[in-house]
């Protein structure tokens, strides 16, 4: 189950089906669902305030960023929360001239990577986590404004 959430701020996330389908079809390319089962994943849209909060809290760091995902899996089971600052969502199309939506579906595949394993703390890494969210994009099939 996939749920969009949010907290402190008014946001209106529009194409949640499509949006879902595409978090699953990326999950079960990645071999994700294969070893376990989709047990729960909800997206949360907030401030930047919200989730400097959470940072400062949850991860001892004292900075704005875009995304923050928790792994909540036990087991056999895939669950996470992903929390998405769309003051950084923005601010960060803005500075890269990129469309709003699209930015906000590279931070949602981004938390989707993480909880899926992937990594972005060395340059390597980064460089892998930025080709798959590029190969996702590319796959959405739909752009979230209809």
């Amino acid at each position: 189950m996939i749920n969009f959430f949010t907290e402190d701020i008014e946001f209106k996330f529009k194409n949640r089906r499509a949006c879902k389908k595409w978090i699953i079809s990326a999950l079960e390319e990645e071999g994700v669902l294969k070893k376990r089962k989709l047990e729960e994943l909800s997206v949360i849209f907030c401030s930047d305030e919200y989730l400097l909060d959470m940072n400062k809290k949850y991860l001892d760091h004292d900075y704005f960023t875009d995304v923050i995902t928790f792994d909540n899996s036990e087991e056999n089971n895939f669950s996470g929360d992903i929390f998405i600052s769309i003051d950084r969502v923005r601010e960060n199309a803005e500075t890269f001239r990129q469309l709003f939506i699209d930015e906000l579906h590279r931070v949602i595949i981004h938390g989707v990577l993480h909880l899926s394993g992937y990594d972005d703390g060395t340059e390597s890494e980064q460089k892998s986590m930025r080709s798959r969210e590029d190969y996702y994009l590319a796959k959405r099939g739909f752009d979230g404004n209809r």
